[in-house]
């Protein structure tokens, strides 16, 4: 019984780090997904371009985990009634202090989401 034990115990250990890496996969692209998404559409509710960078990044940095490694993203697309515009952010998933051997020091996750801009509004 206990030579299975001692055999076992490592097996199991690997298992559960494995699952905390998924885990914390999950996690970021939850986050970037919603974080995304808020952004956008916080920058379809502004006027003019500049403005809609500025809100769009301000509800981006607000939505992250302060652990998870994001860059700032970013706002494409025309600023015009009737288009759609799209916001982009990366974030980095950091494994080197699960001690997996075999997994990478980290992943980037990228997600983009689109807002269209009303066609009856005025735009700067």
């Amino acid at each position: 019984m206990a030579v299975e034990v001692v055999l076992m115990a490592p097996v199991l250990v690997i298992f559960m780090l494995f699952v905390v890496a998924l885990g914390r996969m999950v996690w970021v692209k939850g986050e970037l997904e919603s974080a995304t998404r808020d952004a956008v559409r916080a920058a379809s509710l502004e006027r003019d371009a500049g403005a809609a960078e500025l809100a769009a990044q301000a509800i981006a940095a607000e939505q992250t985990d302060e652990s998870a490694d994001c860059d700032a993203g970013g706002l494409s697309g025309d600023f015009a009634a009737g288009a759609t515009i799209t916001f982009t952010m990366t974030c980095r998933i950091h494994y080197e202090d699960l001690g997996l051997v075999g997994l990478p020091g980290g992943t980037d996750v990228t997600f983009s989401s689109d807002a269209p801009l009303d066609e009856f509004r005025r735009t700067g």
